[in-house]
């Protein structure tokens, strides 16, 4: 527990864990004032219309009611988008609108004393609405003649522009061979354990809500904007979150009515999202078309890649905008060699809920469509996959290496990884009249978001520093105080290995503060992207050798020796070689605290504050490996095997690392096999919706490298996201090389049964009907 670093790397356990599984998590529905009243919701039942009335005095005077919010009541309160795109009209969207353009729609919300009374008030409520037609599908939405859903704008287009190369027709059209796709990403539900819940109520002066939020300071920062409140006057106490993935990093419409609500009624109030409900209200995400093309040499070398991505926006560019779409665009080269490079995005309004983060932000789609393109060209050529992978892949040799797409990746050896999944992944015997195959999938993650500038230049609302505060007590006990939320993460149990070592205390010892932001230093973003240990664990790394060298420094002051003949070893600080020659953590901490015996120009009391703002992203990266089996009979797809070879830099903690990978490898196959919010023609959201259970999840084999990044103090790289984003292509290319005869066909997520089964017969499954 000190200069031996015994805890960086070690498999210490969740400390989370400890209340998460005896029922003592502090989830939102079960802290908070206990008088607190309960909102619910009303919600548009069309997708695209005009209110026209909205009749409350039944629901006013029901049994238990406080209050009711109307449009009326609302009016001029809004929220902001951070992301905004090149010629995007609007920046922010109405908590509540008389405009309607999505089915689920905030249109009120009453207030009353139980849940109960609440609903049946809820019930009372008389919406007149004047019905439009509805727009469902990005490419109706841009074609001619379409419903308009913000008319005046005399198009639902939002944005038109390009990433990397201009130039890449050129370079397509001379080379040797090109293959061409379109790919369809179907729209997929975030699915927390726990739906989104908060909990709002003013005293003396401050508002403080409750929330299973991601970014507590985000979700601060957007509320006392929407309600005009200064923001020392609202706090945000973040709680347990039984699941994040994107879709809590933000304050959405119905949550800043809950906080109006209490402060219209002078008490707390509650609400809870339903299962139902999250269909509609929470935010989803992917649902683009790609137009992609790879062009190469007669020999298999890439010469270009180019892809036109299309993406749903749903009714409004939410807080994120059109980013997942631009980091697909700029995160398509993946780990290979291209002559030429780029992208289209445009991004178009519909009569859908709008789309926003998911796990993943746009990475899974953009290697959904690359390596799905390189795999046709190796069956063009007859060539292997993977050979032909290995022949235009990014050495270690070569990084840093900058792509075509404006991405400087750091290090990494990308063929050792596709090597190693190569000699693990194996296809099941013959057997069962089924059609087995293995496809692979490759990408490179973008992590630990940052720098501010570079966030400023891409058109972000916000920072991308952390800042972390180490204090030793007078006991020798350490707190840690950091800006990134607890979402499930691990991230209480990471910061605290990082604290230890980098101290030099027990890990027990040491205690870490998050999500309130009365006492936790300012995130501008909070816990996405990949960052919380990348950025946040950056800030601690170097606050902790700050905390050190203080330490240090009073030992060899009250000592008479230098600093460098000292180690800090077993609670104390002590003279190499000599351990009789030393003084306790809790002596130096004590008279620190006292302002006693210490150096010149060393203050009292023990606390460093370090803000990092990383030069740079930082690049994880991965290989996949997907064994299939597929039932010609009934186009039913079983996952019989998978693994996955990842590098996410300095392991902090291995554990923690293959849970994220093996949980998130799960999403990624419900994305590719199962997972789908669909719409009716009238914009209806199907109450279907079939995440994976253990039976379409096999074991998982995962392989653990570490390059460590330039980048990070402590060398860490992002983990959070990599298991999505490699699953779906895997799984598609094992799909493919199952049944090659389909292998054109298999352009589309998520790959049902009916959908292979329709690919079997020779329909196009995107086609309705």
């Amino acid at each position: 527990m000190a200069d031996h670093h015994p805890y960086v790397g070690a498999r210490a356990p969740r400390r989370e864990d400890g209340r998460l599984l005896t029922g003592r998590g502090r989830y939102v529905g079960g802290v908070g004032p206990p008088d607190a009243a309960h909102a619910v919701i009303v919600r548009s039942p069309v997708a695209h219309g005009r209110l026209t009335g909205c009749d409350t005095a039944a629901a006013r005077s029901a049994a238990g009611v406080l209050g009711v919010i109307t449009p009326a009541d609302a009016a001029g309160a809004r929220l902001p988008c951070v992301a905004v795109a090149p010629g995007q009209r609007e920046s922010s969207y109405p908590v509540l609108d008389e405009e309607i353009r999505y089915a689920g729609q905030p249109l009120a919300v009453v207030v009353a004393r139980t849940p109960e009374a609440a609903r049946d008030a809820a019930d009372l409520i008389g919406l007149a609405i004047e019905e439009l037609p509805a727009v469902v599908g990005v490419e109706n939405a841009v074609r001619d003649g379409a419903p308009l859903l913000y008319p005046a704008w005399g198009t639902n287009l939002v944005t038109d522009f390009e990433v990397g190369d201009t130039d890449c027709e050129a370079a397509i059209a001379a080379a040797d061979h090109v293959v061409e796709m379109t790919f369809r990403l179907g729209r997929a539900a975030p699915s927390p354990i726990e739906p989104r819940g908060i909990a709002a109520g003013l005293s003396d002066g401050t508002l403080t809500i409750w929330a299973a939020t991601q970014a507590p300071h985000h979700v601060r920062d957007h509320a006392a904007e929407a309600l005009g409140l200064p923001l020392n006057a609202v706090r945000v106490i973040g709680c347990d979150i039984g699941g994040g993935f994107g879709a809590k990093e933000h304050l959405y419409p119905d949550e800043a009515l809950v906080c109006l609500a209490a402060l219209r009624l002078g008490r707390p109030v509650r609400w809870s999202e339903t299962r139902a409900e999250h269909l509609s209200a929470t935010l989803a995400a992917r649902d683009a078309v790609h137009r992609g093309r790879l062009a190469f040499t007669a020999d298999g070398g890439f010469v270009a890649l180019h892809c036109d991505i299309l993406g749903d926006l749903g009714a409004h560019p939410s807080n994120v905008g059109i980013s997942p779409l631009a980091v697909s665009a700029i995160m398509l080269p993946g780990p290979y060699r291209f002559e030429r490079a780029g992208a289209r995005v445009r991004a178009a309004v519909t009569t859908t809920t709008p789309t926003g983060s998911y796990r993943g932000f746009g990475q899974p789609e953009a290697t959904w469509t690359r390596e799905r393109l390189v795999d046709e060209a190796a069956r063009l050529l007859g060539a292997d996959p993977v050979e032909l992978r290995l022949r235009n892949m990014i050495g270690p040799d070569d990084l840093p290496a900058a792509t075509r797409t404006w991405q400087s990746y750091d290090s990494g050896d990308y063929p050792a990884a596709l090597r190693r999944v190569r000699e693990l992944a194996r296809v099941g015997p013959p057997r069962d009249g089924r059609r087995r195959g293995v496809g692979f999938s490759c990408h490179v993650e973008a992590t630990g978001m940052g720098p501010s500038m570079g966030l400023k230049a891409a058109g972000q609302a916000a920072g991308g520093f952390e800042t972390a505060i180490v204090r030793m007590e007078p006991d020798a006990s350490l707190v840690v105080h950091a800006g990134v939320a607890g979402m499930g993460q691990g991230i209480e149990t990471t910061l605290a290995q990082l604290a230890a070592d980098g101290v030099g205390v027990p890990l027990d010892r040491v205690q870490v503060m998050l999500g309130d932001t009365a006492a936790t230093p300012y995130s501008s973003i909070g816990s996405i992207a990949s960052r919380s240990l990348v950025v946040g664990g950056g800030a601690l790394n170097r606050a902790a050798r700050l905390l050190r060298d203080r330490i240090v420094a009073i030992a060899a002051h009250r000592l008479e020796v230098s600093g460098d003949d000292l180690e800090i070893a077993d609670g104390a600080v002590r003279v190499k070689g000599d351990p009789a020659s030393c003084l306790t953590l809790r002596e130096i901490a004590l008279s620190a605290w006292r302002g006693w015996d210490l150096p010149e120009g060393v203050p009292p009391g023990l606390e460093e504050r370090v803000t990092h703002d990383p030069a740079d992203y930082t690049y994880a990266y991965g290989a996949h490996a997907a064994a299939v089996a597929v039932d010609v009979e009934t186009g039913a797809v079983e996952v019989e095997g998978y693994w996955v070879v990842g590098d996410s830099g300095t392991l902090v903690n291995p554990a923690i690392v293959e849970g994220q990978l093996r949980g998130a490898i799960a999403q990624g196959i419900g994305m590719a096999l199962t997972e789908e919010v669909a719409y009716s023609a009238d914009g209806q959201p199907a109450a279907d919706y079939f995440p994976p259970t253990a039976r379409e999840v096999p074991d998982i084999e995962v392989v653990l490298t570490q390059t460590p990044s330039p980048i990070t103090p402590g060398g860490m790289k992002g983990v959070g996201e990599a298991g999505t984003i490699g699953p779906p292509a895997a799984i598609g290319n094992a799909v493919a090389a199952a049944v090659p005869e389909i292998a054109a066909g298999v352009a589309t997520t998520p790959l049902t049964s009916q959908a292979v089964w329709s690919l079997l017969r020779g329909d196009d499954p995107a086609e309705p009907g």
